[in-house]
């Protein structure tokens, strides 16, 4: 699994002339401006790559595992992702001859 530094060192290597500092940096002004538009209650798209848009989960009434008492879980917001279609064809590649 690629993590944020690898991503970066990604990035780095990728772009001439960018610096591992100047890549980190456009890495996290990235998904600052991600996160921003999905607290402004926008969706965020990236066209060719997905879209991310809030949900909203209403309370509702769940059990305790471990007791198996009724517990009230709270309202909650979470990020919905839906894939783009160049993404979506790029992951479904079919492999020809043996080469990736």
């Amino acid at each position: 699994m690629a993590g944020k530094a690898d991503l970066v060192n990604s990035i780095a290597e990728s772009v001439e002339g960018i610096t591992r500092k100047q890549a980190t940096a456009a890495f996290e002004a990235l998904f600052g401006a991600i996160v921003g538009t999905l607290k402004a209650g926008e969706i965020a798209k990236i066209p060719g790559f997905g879209s991310f848009s809030v949900t909203q989960r209403e309370a509702r009434k769940g059990r305790n595992p471990a007791t198996g008492a009724s517990i009230t879980i709270k309202a909650s917001k979470g990020v919905r992702f839906k894939i783009g279609k160049d993404l979506k064809e790029a992951i479904n590649a079919k492999k020809r001859g043996g080469k990736k």
